[in-house]
C-alpha cells in the first residue's frame, strides 16, 4: 500500500457527530464514513480490518464443521407471519411492498429462512447434525442509531444455525459454538468474558453473550469478582441489601400530583427502599399486580419470562376500572387482583404505598397482614451493591459491548416451518435448532475501545489493516527498498511516501494504528540504521537498514505463532 496513491482520509480534529471513542477514532482514522443516520461506508482500511475479522470467524466455524452459504436478505411476509415475528418485531423491521403489492421484509435475522430450507432439504436423522452459517447484511430500523458502527440500521452479521435430532445434540452444538467464539475472539485480540443473557425475541431458551468492558458500552453486565457469576442486566440475579425498617404508624397522607418514587419518598420523609411500587399489568384480558421495592426497576425480560410474552402494562383506564385510581397512586391493600411481589420485599414488612385514591399515599402498610401476595419472585433489575447469588461478594457493574450472542432455540422455528426429519423408528421429529451471531463492524469498534490509549491506536496484528508501516522522512530510496523487501517476504506493508511534515505522518500513524512502524530518517541513516517500533508496547529497537525487513518478519512470526496455538 503506497499512501500517496491510497484513500486514507484522516482528520485533524474530532468530528462533531462523534458520540464515543470508537466512533471518533474510526472517523478520524478514515476507516468509516457516514451516509445517513445509522448508515456507514467502510473505507479501505476499515474494510481490511473487517475482512480479517471475517476470515478468523470463518476458519473457526469451519473448524467445528460449519458450512458456509449466502441467504437472501429479502424475504416474503408469509415466513414472518408463520413465526409470529412480523408483528413481534414491530417498527424495528424494515418492511416494503413489491410491484405486485406483496409485503416483504429486509431480514434482521434468518431463523425463518433457514428453518424453511431445512424443511425442504433435510429428511432423515442420518443427515443430522448440521451447522450452516453465513456473512450477510442485516437491517434493523433502529429508533436511535448511536455509537457509530456499534448500533446501526445496516450491518454485517455472521449468523449460524445448528440442526440436531434432540436437545442433547443442541447442547453439543451450543458448546461447539461457545468454543469457536472463544477461539475467534481470542485470535482477534479481544479481552472478553461471557455472561448469562436473555433470549429476547429470538426465543426463551438458554443464551450467552460474549462481552468486552468499555467506557462507551451500550450494555450493562454484572460480574462477581470472587466467583464465576456473570450476567447481563436483563437477567442478572442478586440479593438486595436490606431496606431500613420503617417505624411509622398507619397514616393516609395527601400527596397531590406526586407520582415518582423520588417525589413521594421525599414528601413522606421515607427512603425509596421503604416505598412499594404497585405496577399494574394486563395478561389475557385480566389484571395482574406486581409489587417492587421503590429503589429498584422492574426487569421486563424477567417479567415476560415469568408471566409470558403477552403481558402488557395497564393503561390509566385499566387502573381506574380495576383499582379505582390513576397510575402512580396504586397500592396492593384491599384489592382482589392476582398479586405477586419481588423478593426484595421479603426483608421487611412495613412500607409506604399508594392509597388507591388519586393524590394520596399510605405510610405504615403491613404487607403480611393487609396484602394477599400469591408468590415472591425475582422480577427486578439488579443494581450495583447487590450481593452475588452464588457467594457473599458484592456484584460489580460494568459497561460492556456485546461481541456475540448464542441461543438455544429448541423447536420454536422448526415446528412452525414444518422442519422435521424421520427418526430411527420412522417417526417425524421436529428438528432442534440453535442460533448464533457475531456483529462484524461492532467487533472492529470494540477493539478500538480496548487498544486505543494515549492518543494512539495499536491494532492486534491479526486484524490490523497492515502489519507494518514504513515512514519515510525524506529518504525515499531506502524506504522504498525496505517496503519492497517486506512485500517480498509476505509482510503486509504500508509506505508513507507523502510530501508532508514528519508531524503529520506520525499523527496519522498513531490514528491508523498499524502495529509495527519502521522510521527511515536521515539521522539514523548516517550510521546505516533505522528504528523499528512496536506500537502497542512503545518499545523501539534500532537495526541495520539491510536487516529491517527480516527483523520485522521475525517479530510478526513470533506474535502470530503465539496466537495460532489457540
Amino acid at each position: 500500500m503506497i499512501w500517496s496513491r491510497s484513500l486514507v482520509p484522516t482528520l485533524r480534529e474530532d468530528p462533531r457527530q462523534a458520540e464515543n471513542l470508537s466512533h471518533r477514532v474510526l472517523l478520524r482514522a478514515g476507516f468509516v464514513r457516514p451516509v445517513g443516520s445509522g448508515l456507514y461506508n467502510l473505507l479501505p482500511f476499515g474494510l481490511r480490518v473487517t475482512q480479517k475479522i471475517t476470515q478468523i470467524i470463518r476458519e473457526e466455524m469451519n473448524r467445528i464443521g460449519g458450512q458456509e452459504m449466502h441467504l437472501s436478505a429479502l424475504s416474503p411476509r408469509s415466513l414472518w407471519d408463520k413465526s409470529g415475528r412480523w408483528d413481534a418485531y414491530g417498527d424495528d423491521m424494515f418492511r416494503l411492498r413489491d410491484r405486485n403489492a406483496q409485503d416483504m421484509a429486509l431480514c434482521p435475522t434468518h431463523e425463518e429462512i433457514v428453518a424453511l430450507m431445512a424443511s425442504k432439504e433435510l429428511r432423515s436423522y442420518k443427515e443430522l447434525p448440521q451447522i450452516w452459517y453465513q456473512f450477510q447484511t442485516k437491517f434493523r430500523d433502529e429508533p436511535r442509531p448511536r455509537g457509530g458502527v456499534l448500533r446501526t440500521r445496516q450491518f454485517t452479521m455472521k449468523d449460524s444455525y445448528s440442526f440436531d435430532l434432540d436437545y442433547e445434540g443442541m447442547d453439543r452444538s451450543f458448546k461447539l459454538h461457545h468454543e469457536a467464539y472463544s477461539r475467534a475472539f481470542t485470535r482477534m485480540g479481544h479481552r472478553f468474558f461471557v455472561v448469562e443473557a436473555s433470549g429476547g425475541i429470538m426465543g426463551a431458551g438458554e443464551s450467552a453473550e460474549f462481552m468486552v468492558e468499555a467506557s462507551s458500552g451500550e450494555d450493562i453486565s454484572f460480574v462477581c469478582p470472587k466467583c464465576d457469576y456473570r450476567a447481563n442486566a436483563q437477567v442478572a440475579e442478586g440479593r438486595p441489601l436490606p431496606a431500613p425498617k420503617l417505624q411509622a404508624k398507619r397514616e393516609k397522607v395527601h400527596t397531590p400530583g406526586l407520582k415518582s418514587v423520588e417525589e413521594v419518598a421525599g414528601f413522606l420523609g421515607v427512603k425509596p427502599s421503604q416505598l412499594v411500587k404497585s405496577l399494574l399489568y394486563m395478561r389475557g384480558g385480566k389484571p395482574l399486580l406486581v409489587l417492587l421495592r421503590g429503589d429498584y426497576e422492574l426487569s421486563e425480560e424477567k417479567l415476560k419470562r415469568t408471566f409470558g410474552g403477552d403481558i402488557v402494562p395497564a393503561t390509566d383506564e385499566d387502573a381506574g376500572r380495576y383499582m379505582g385510581a390513576s397510575l402512580g397512586f396504586l397500592g396492593p391493600q384491599g384489592v382482589e387482583i392476582e398479586t405477586h411481589a419481588d423478593k426484595s420485599l421479603e426483608d421487611s414488612d412495613i412500607y409506604a404505598v399508594g392509597a388507591n385514591e388519586d393524590d394520596y399515599h399510605i405510610v405504615g402498610i403491613s404487607l403480611s397482614q393487609e396484602v394477599n401476595i400469591r408468590e415472591y419472585l425475582d422480577l427486578r433489575r439488579v443494581k450495583a451493591g447487590d450481593i452475588c447469588p452464588r457467594c457473599d461478594e458484592v456484584l460489580v457493574e460494568k459497561r460492556t459491548i456485546e461481541l456475540g450472542h448464542i441461543f438455544k432455540l429448541g423447536t420454536k422455528y422448526s415446528e412452525v416451518m414444518g422442519a422435521t426429519v424421520a427418526d430411527e423408528k420412522g417417526a417425524d421429529r421436529a428438528i432442534v435448532m440453535g442460533s448464533y451471531g457475531i456483529g462484524i463492524e461492532r467487533s472492529m469498534a470494540a477493539l478500538v475501545d480496548q487498544y486505543y490509549a494515549n492518543d494512539c491506536m495499536a491494532w492486534p496484528v491479526t486484524v490490523a489493516p497492515y502489519e507494518v508501516e514504513v515512514i519515510s522522512l525524506g529518504e525515499a530510496e531506502v524506504s522504498s527498498k525496505i517496503y519492497k523487501e517486506l512485500s517480498e517476504i509476505g509482510v503486509q506493508a504500508a509506505l508513507d511516501d507523502r510530501d508532508v511534515t514528519p508531524g503529520v505522518k506520525f499523527t496519522d500513524a498513531d490514528l491508523v494504528g498499524i502495529p509495527y512502524r519502521i522510521t527511515v530518517g536521515p539521522r539514523g541513516l548516517k550510521e546505516g540504521k533505522v528504528d523499528i517500533k512496536n506500537v502497542a508496547t512503545g518499545k523501539i529497537i534500532t537495526v541495520r537498514k539491510e536487516d529491517a525487513a527480516t527483523k520485522v518478519g521475525e517479530l510478526l512470526s513470533k506474535e502470530k505463532e503465539d496466537v495460532s496455538g489457540i
